[in-house]
């Protein structure tokens, strides 16, 4: 006998016995055989070999059997296409079959068989049942539609589902209504551009009468749908919110989030005059508080929504810091978070409980946790001035425990301390000098070289601290590096005797022995600076440091706008849109809140520009250690932003380094005319993106040209003064004023030569300045200036430059640079030249904002011996952009209410009273940056009195 017998055996295995009990005559054994079959499915065997046996067994009664049959067709459809066009005379069948739940199977199971060669046969028993008289059906042929439109939208199209599934939202069956809403949100998705779920007043009041009778789950496609509507009026939208407000009661967190997306979306559209307003604001706190008692990752997914929620509007949780607090038994996620939303809930009212809470956390076990909690006393300090001192007694306490790693995140937030409230608390210096030793992050090491630096001539031995830090300036970190270079160069201007060898020796080590560029550019600069005009030196390292503003961290407004819209969906938890992190075209619809009423622009709204986005503030970030402009220069070198008109030859000649004083390419080689060819552009260690952030909110026409309002506008212009004597600038005078017609700004020079040689090749430069403002083109001197010549010019402004709040804030520093030197001088330009001409706000809106303005934040002044009438006034005022909205007589004395509008979007409301025999005239001003205030009325009085 030979081998073979162990190759051969009697067992036919077990697809073998299956294929027999598939197809047995019995009816039970048949079922439990599938139910094998599908048992070995789900363990990943491979039996699509039985597939024709298993479709044999579709022609059934039995509705158990037919799904198990079913589920199994859905998993092997695609693998054996062939053989899956034998089922569909089945599914006809099955379509007209007189029990719904078998209708409604063969519909579903249709829709899941992805095989183009099926779909054809499926559009009859479909377009069926989606005129079936049973809802089930309706409901599962909503879905069917969309899912057939994922695999061959043109059929879904040509076959008219798309309008057969939008009759469907009018269908007398709430769960219908909701399918359907949600499968024509899923095709509208894929394809934004198509306009499918076209909802009008009617259509809405439908799917809200729908909402109170679905599942939950169909309320959530209706919200979601809802919060995509853009209701005509504030009445309507005021009327949505009263249906969809019981929602927030329901006992589904996701229904509860989706309730209160399109809640937060439509109230952008009342006014906050309104009593409901206050209501929907106090019924929108207890289900964002009960979602914090579910467990820790759905808390997680409410926290990081409640973040969200608190950055728009922090009126709706003041009252319930409470909930915020941390459990011991909390993860450490959530805890975090908590901590996250304490500090943007922290004010003047709660801060010390907050502090008191803080304090307790910064004693736990948990590392991580405990630094935050650091970091956020740190933050409560700067946010609530009226906090500061015990927030700094707190940490200098958390000190004293001599835990490492308190006392370095400690060090890090008292640097901020210091840069928002100067010559406050430098008393604390000294026990931050005796922890020097037990520094060991780069971070903290940073922020204590900083202060060191910053405040050099409080410390004594400063000199030693930095040196003892110089003995492994290789051996450390790029930000400890760079803030050492900074720290001594800093010590050096301010001590020079004593420390002129510590300067060398840590240019020379950042300079050639350094392979950073970072720290190599910045170590050149200091060394030019310092060995061509140490005064400039001092000007540029000693500047004064804008004030860090209190929330560092809020996301920028119009991203915010976008996230309040996907409130509930993964968007919200990760705090990104969805287009950051959806591949593919799906999903890249950018949502928008809808614009507030009655406003005329954005920026007015206190909730579309928080307060810390008012342009003149300083750009709300605190600049790291490692950040070039960190405290470094304060004069931006890219080339001044050109206007969209721009040229593009001037914007090169625009790009000229003014400040490269040592700088060999820069003097004498080249001349200007030709477009600035040999000008090298400077580095862009220009301002970080986020510096001009703030602008957004108002630059709506950059140029405002077309300001809205017809009549030519000349506002006064002052006369020439001299800006830069001869004898400061080797023989170069310049004189000159500001002036504004028909929205363009220009400064108008006139350049006199006093000196004894020809000058030429003229370039100028603004440093970052309050209101952004730039040369829209460069300086033209057609002709080299002759002794004794004088030329005037008029360059052209815009606003579109950097930003950095300057003291005063009309202050302007400037560089002129000609074939001889660069010469710098700083004058301060009138606040009129900055006011718009569609300043002119409506009466209504006048009111409105004039009543939302905090009292706070209004100014008086007196503007003496003006002997003008009200009507004088009026039109005077009106020549400069300052428009009268309104004019009472009150008493004998006239009262003008009027408004303007700064270039940056931010509006100034006043009230001046003119009384006939008086003439002293008060003026009361209004603004949600009190700070240009007096700006504004010095222009008031020199365009009165000119």
């Amino acid at each position: 006998m030979t081998d073979s017998k162990y190759f051969t055996t009697t067992k036919k295995g077990e697809i073998f016995e299956l294929k027999a009990e598939l197809n047995s005559d019995k009816k039970e054994k048949k079922k439990e055989a599938v139910k094998k079959v599908i048992a070995s499915m789900t363990v990943g065997k491979d039996v699509s070999a039985l597939f024709p046996d298993v479709v044999n067994c579709m022609q059934t009664d039995n509705l158990e059997l037919k799904k198990l049959v079913y589920l199994y067709l859905m998993n092997y459809a695609k693998s054996q296409p062939d053989m899956a066009i034998m089922a569909v005379n089945t599914f006809v069948k099955d379509c007209e079959d007189p029990n719904p739940l078998i209708r409604a199977l063969a519909v579903r199971t249709m829709g899941c068989i992805r095989v183009d060669k099926i779909t054809e046969y499926l559009c009859e028993p479909l377009r069926k049942c989606l005129k079936d008289e049973d809802p089930y059906v309706r409901k599962t042929a909503a879905v069917c539609v969309a899912k057939l439109h994922d695999i061959n939208a043109q059929l879904v199209e040509d076959q008219g589902f798309l309008d057969t599934l939008k009759d469907l939202i009018s269908d007398s069956n709430p769960m219908v209504v909701a399918n359907a809403v949600a499968a024509l949100s899923e095709i509208a998705e894929s394809h934004p551009s198509s306009n499918l779920l076209d909802l009008n007043p009617q259509s809405i009041n439908k799917l809200l009468t729908a909402l109170n009778e679905c599942t939950e789950w169909g309320q959530i496609f209706i919200l979601d749908c809802l919060a995509n509507y853009m209701p005509k009026d504030d009445r309507e939208a005021q009327s949505i919110c009263e249906r969809v407000t019981p929602r927030l009661s329901h006992a589904n967190s996701a229904v509860v989030l989706s309730a209160v997306k399109v809640l937060m979306k439509f109230m952008e559209m009342l006014s906050k005059d309104l009593d409901y307003y206050g209501t929907l604001l106090k019924k929108l706190a207890p289900p964002l508080v009960t979602l914090l008692s579910a467990e820790p990752e759905l808390q997680y997914v409410a926290l990081r929504n409640i973040n969200l929620i608190v950055q728009k509007r922090p009126e709706i949780l003041k009252h319930e810091m409470k909930v915020f607090f941390v459990k011991y038994n909390d993860p450490i996620y959530v805890k975090l978070e908590k901590l996250d939303i304490m500090i943007r809930l922290a004010s003047q009212a709660n801060i010390a409980q907050v502090l008191a809470e803080l304090k307790e956390y910064a004693t736990e076990v948990d590392v991580d946790f405990v630094r935050k909690a650091v970091r956020a006393i740190g933050r409560c300090a700067i946010k609530v001035e009226q906090s500061a001192e015990r927030c700094v007694s707190t940490l200098l306490d958390l000190i004293q425990t001599k835990v490492n790693y308190v006392v370095q995140e400690a060090i890090v937030v008292i640097k901020d301390i210091f840069r928002k409230y100067p010559n406050k608390y430098e008393s604390v210096i000294a026990t931050l000098c005796e922890n020097l030793d037990s520094l060991d992050e780069p971070e903290a090491r940073a922020a204590m070289i900083w202060i060191v630096g910053e405040y050099a001539e409080r410390i004594d031995n400063a000199d030693e601290l930095l040196e003892s830090f110089l003995e492994g300036f290789h051996d450390e970190s790029t930000q400890v590096q760079l803030q050492l270079l900074t720290a001594i160069v800093k010590l050096f201007l301010k001590k020079p005797t004593e420390t002129q060898e510590l300067v060398q020796q840590v240019l020379s080590l950042a300079t050639q022995d350094s392979d950073n560029p970072d720290l190599r550019d910045r170590g050149y600069i200091y060394w030019r600076l310092l060995s061509t005009d140490p005064v400039a030196a001092k000007e540029v390292v000693l500047a004064e440091k804008p004030l860090i503003s209190e929330e560092t961290d809020l996301i920028e407004p119009t991203l915010l706008d976008e996230l309040i819209c996907y409130i509930g969906t993964l968007a919200s938890v990760y705090h990104k849109p969805p287009s950051a992190f959806v591949e593919g075209s799906r999903g890249v619809v950018h949502k928008n809140l809808p614009p507030r009423t009655g406003s005329s622009e954005s920026a007015e709204s206190p909730d579309a520009a928080p307060s810390g986005v008012q342009a003149p503030e300083p750009p709300a970030v605190i600049p790291t250690q490692g950040d070039l402009l960190g405290d470094l220069l304060n004069l931006d070198l890219g080339p001044p932003v050109s206007g969209p008109a721009m040229a593009a030859s001037s914007v090169q000649m625009g790009a000229v380094d003014l400040l490269g004083g040592g700088l060999d390419s820069l003097v004498g080689r080249g001349s200007m005319g030709g477009g600035g060819g040999s000008f090298a552009p400077a580095p862009s260690a220009a301002a970080p993106a986020s510096l001009g952030a703030p602008m957004g909110s108002g630059l709506g026409d950059l140029f405002d040209l077309t300001g809205g309002v017809g009549a030519l506008s000349g506002s006064y212009v002052a006369p020439k003064t001299v800006w830069l004597p001869a004898m400061k600038a080797k023989g170069l005078e310049i004189s000159g004023t500001f002036s504004r017609q028909v929205g363009s700004i220009s400064m108008d020079l006139v350049l006199t030569n006093k000196a004894l040689q020809v000058m030429s090749d003229f370039a100028i430069q603004f440093n970052r300045n309050s209101f952004g403002l730039a040369p829209a083109a460069p300086l033209q001197v057609h002709a080299p200036l002759a002794p004794n010549q004088s030329v005037e010019i008029s360059l052209p402004l815009n606003t579109v430059g950097s930003v950095m709040k300057m003291d005063p804030l009309n202050n302007l520093q400037v560089a002129v640079k000609n074939n001889i030197d660069v010469f710098y001088f700083s004058t301060l330009y009138p606040l009129h030249i900055l006011f718009v001409e569609d300043g002119k706000m409506e009466r209504q809106m006048f009111l409105a904002t004039w009543k939302d303005i905090p009292n706070e934040n209004e100014a008086q002044f007196q503007i003496k011996d003006c002997s003008l009438s009200a009507d004088a006034v009026s039109s005077k005022l009106q020549g400069s952009n300052i428009f009268t909205i309104a004019k009472r007589n009150v008493e004998g004395q006239d009262m003008l209410y009027q408004s303007l509008k700064l270039t940056n979007g931010i509006w100034v409301l006043a009230e001046l009273r003119i009384q006939p025999s008086n003439p002293s005239f008060t003026l009361s001003l209004k603004c949600r940056a009190p700070e240009v205030a007096p700006y504004v009325f010095q222009a008031y009085e020199t365009v009165l009195k000119n």
